[in-house]
Parts: structure tokens; sequence; C-alpha cells
């Protein structure tokens, strides 16, 4: 398949983000709730895709996204500049003592273990990311002047604010202005989106955005919650995909969205915290390609399993232009990223195709 990227030499970035980037606050085996001692990540749902393509795949990846200068923004860049992420597209806003007219977003995350889910608890209300407008980052610079091959951003961002739903069509269309390939994940986050309109605004703001995507990802929910597109004979409780109607529906959505060329989903199903089924699809040229089952993975922490797949299913576009080796560079490393701490990958490139090829967990000396 051909995704028209631009040539690596006219372009400083093979892929920049857009997107939120917290200070995760780690509990490890305990419970926020009765933690005494925290260890400190950075995370976000679109700037973990290009963590992973520089420190796992190698590519040079940029972030766009907004601190508030205080410490606490210092620290978070800190963390990017030690995943070897480009730090230089930050828009840095002025804020005072206490955050209120900006502040960084702070996000409280569980692991679950066994019968006991993880846990999620944000604190990212009127961040500097919500506020930026396109004025603070010359979309016409960055994707015009700069060259970028590839741009990833998603529903979370798109969520934050009114003023994000916003700046990320923006983006979009000056990227796709410029020639560069877009991919979008929908995760949906129904709290999110109900401060500003609820799902009546999430439909309204992703059917602007879906008219710009190349790659579309996103699970039955997604496109329903979303996109407004039904999947037939769905369970209730979505336990588990009915592949039929999923496959079916994509069908659907490459009709009503023509530029989408690539559309793809994890496949997960939660036995406990701990163990998970774990698959993905990759829809492309009117043909569906599933991922090697990875049955009963044990999983250390699960956050960031998703961004990761994204993550690889983008090198493997990127790369070898084939949606049967992506999807399955996408599993294997989404599977890797959840067996450590964390929401972003430690796993190498070499890891992940020794997984694709069948390798087990055998000691490595």
């Amino acid at each position: 398949m051909d995704l028209k990227l631009k040539d690596k030499k006219d372009c400083k970035y093979d892929a920049v983000s857009l997107g939120e980037v917290m200070l995760r606050l780690d509990p490890g085996e305990g419970r926020i709730r009765t933690a005494r001692s925290f260890t400190a990540w950075e995370g976000g749902g679109e700037y973990n895709v290009v963590r992973g393509l520089h420190k796992c795949f190698r590519m040079d990846t940029g972030v766009i996204t907004a601190l508030a200068e205080n410490e606490v923004g210092l620290l978070v860049a800190d963390f990017i500049e030690q995943g070897g992420v480009d730090t230089n597209l930050i828009h840095w806003k002025k804020t005072d003592g206490i955050g209120r007219l900006c502040r960084n977003g702070l996000n409280f995350t569980e692991r679950g273990f066994g019968i006991r889910g993880a846990v999620g608890c944000s604190d990212r209300a009127n961040t500097a990311i919500s506020q930026a407008t396109p004025e603070d980052f010359d979309f016409e610079y960055i994707f015009g002047t700069l060259g970028v091959r590839w741009l990833h951003t998603g529903g979370i961002y798109a969520a934050l604010s009114e003023q994000s739903c916003k700046t990320v069509i923006e983006a979009i269309k000056t990227a796709k202005k410029y020639g560069t390939v877009v991919s979008y994940d929908l995760n949906y986050r129904p709290s999110m989106w109900s401060a500003i309109g609820g799902q009546a605004k999430a439909q309204e703001v992703n059917k602007e955005i879906a008219k710009y995507v190349d790659v579309m990802i996103g699970n039955e929910e997604d496109f329903t919650a979303c996109l407004g597109f039904e999947i037939e004979g769905n369970d209730a409780n979505l336990k588990t995909l009915n592949l039929d109607g999923y496959k079916k529906m994509i069908n659907e959505a490459a009709k009503t969205y023509p530029n989408f060329k690539v559309v793809a989903t994890t496949l997960r199903q939660v036995k406990t915290a701990s163990v998970n089924d774990w698959s993905a699809i990759c829809w492309a040229d009117g043909e569906i390609y599933k991922a090697k089952d990875y049955k009963d993975l044990e999983i250390l922490d699960r956050v960031g399993g998703g961004d990761s797949f994204a993550s690889g299913l983008v090198y493997g576009l990127m790369t070898t232009a084939d949606p049967e080796l992506a999807v399955n560079y996408g599993a294997a490393h989404g599977a890797l990223a959840m067996t450590t701490p964390g929401d972003t990958t430690m796993a190498s490139k070499k890891e992940v195709e020794a997984l694709m090829g069948g390798a087990g967990a055998r000691v490595q000396r």
C-alpha cells in the first residue's frame, strides 16, 4: 500500500505528536489511597506513541505540547528529554504560584492485580495544553518549513477543552496541507467529554477530524460513540468483540470517509487485571489483517499498551508499507510494553521482532 509518505531527507521529523504530557505518579504494587511514596513517570496518550517510535524504533520524533513554566513542568520536560523526544516544539506558558493561570496535569495510576482492576485518577483541569492555540505553535512553520512525515494525535487531547477541539483541527488541516500523514486514536473517554458537551460534542468534533485522517485507530465503543457507527451483534457489556460486526462497520466507515487508508484496533479480553488475551486487527485496501494471538498474556502494567500498539503499527506502516507486518509490529510492541511499569515502552526493536518471530521467555545470557 502507498501512504505517500514524504521523503526523510525533506523532513526534520519522522513523526510528531500533539497532545498533553502529564506527570504520572505510580504507587507501585500498592494503592493510591494508602500510598506514602510514588514513582514518577511521564505519559500521555498521544506522546507515548512518538516516545515509542524513538526509544524502541530509533526514529526522529518531537512532541507538540504546552507546559506551565514551573518546576513540575521542567520535570516533565526532563522526562521527555530522557526519552529522546525533541522538546523544541513545547510551548511554555506563564503561570502564577498556585496554578490559577494554568497548570501541569497529574495522573495517579495504580496497576491493579488479579481480581483488582487498574485505577486511574487524573487531575488535569486548566492545564497549559488545554488552553493552547494554533498561534502558540506555528503549525505552518512546523509542517511547512521543518517538515514532518507523520502526525499522531487523538481523542484524549481533543476532549480536554473547547480550545483543544479547535487546535487539533487546525493542526491536522495544516499537516495535510503539507502532505503529512495523519493518524488519530479515537480513545473515547466519556468523563472527559462530559464537561464540554458530552457524546454529541464528541461526535461533532470527531466527525470533522475524521475527514482528514489517514490511519484511524479505535475499538468498537470508540467508533460508535465518536463517529456514530453501529456494530451488529455486539455484546452489551463490550466484554468480547464481534469481529464480523466490526469488519462490516469498518467497511461502512471507509465508505463514509474514503480518506481512511488504514483502520486498526487492539483486541483485548480481560480475564483478570494480570492476565489478558491480546491481539489486534488492521483494515487496509479492503482487506482485514489479524496479528498473532497472545493468549493469557501476563501483564505488569496495562497502561500505555494501546499506545505502544499504535507506535508499532505506525513504524510498520512507515518502513514496510505492509499492513499485515505493521499490525504484528503493533501487537508485539504493545504486549512487551505491558510487561514493564510506566506508560512508555522499555522494549527494543530486536525484542519486538523476536516476539513476532515466536521467541519465548527463556533467559538470555
